[in-house]
């Protein structure tokens, strides 16, 4: 059975020419055709007839699954998760450090062909001591878990450094991974959006949509991988 996510930091729906185009990255969601992905710098009002997070999961033929982190005067802003998987199981975990943005996880349980795969989506904040903090509740929370035959993490990172301390942590949990830069979406020199996979021999593919499409509609360029379950 072939699985299918994605992590695409959507940056508000704004592309590198500063229009506001919600069609443009449902567009882009299209290309990729995944099963799962995890969205972070989401803008919505879940009360507004033009809810931009109901738009993208009816565009793709989606849950959508919000995981908002800010309550702002337009709405609501932070992650959410799209999937066109049944999903058993929702966490919402606040990981915010006061005093700085505010931050959270999603956490979901999938039952395929009787494995279960737990799934964590997450933006990470862009200080050091944020990121430690809160990579050290990730692993937390991965070691509390309910055992899992699969075990998903992703979204964006915020961590520049290709080997800094928090990858080096997160690979003793995760082992090896592959690094493909999708930030900035014009010329992609960063790894900021990355996916983790445990065990990592059912890891198929991955790979950064680097589409003309997905050059323009956001900052950020979405980071694809195919699983075989």
């Amino acid at each position: 059975m072939a699985l299918r996510i994605a992590t695409y930091n959507i940056h508000r729906c704004i592309g590198r020419d500063g229009d506001e185009n919600p069609e443009r990255i449902a567009a882009v969601l299209r290309e990729l055709d995944a099963d799962l992905v995890a969205l972070q710098e989401v803008a919505f009002d879940p009360d507004a007839p033009g809810n931009r997070l109901r738009f993208l999961a009816d565009a793709t033929g989606a849950q959508a699954i919000p995981g908002p982190t800010l309550l702002e005067a337009k709405g609501r802003y932070g992650n959410a998760l799209l999937s066109r998987r049944t999903v058993r199981q929702v966490r919402r975990i606040d990981i915010s450090v006061p005093g700085r943005e505010p931050r959270g996880v999603i956490q979901i349980v999938l039952e395929i062909r009787r494995k279960t795969v737990v799934i964590i989506a997450t933006h990470l904040g862009l200080s050091f001591e944020e990121r430690r903090y809160q990579i050290g509740r990730i692993v937390s929370l991965l070691e509390s878990s309910p055992p899992a035959d699969v075990t998903i993490l992703m979204g964006d990172f915020n961590e520049w450094l290709r080997w800094g301390r928090m990858r080096r942590r997160l690979k003793r949990v995760f082992d090896a991974f592959p690094a493909p830069a999708t930030f900035p979406s014009r010329r992609p020199l960063l790894a900021l959006d990355q996916i983790w996979v445990r065990p990592t021999g059912v890891l198929t593919a991955m790979k950064v949509n680097g589409s003309a499409s997905a050059r323009m509609a956001s900052d950020h360029l979405p980071l694809l991988a195919d699983l075989a379950l």
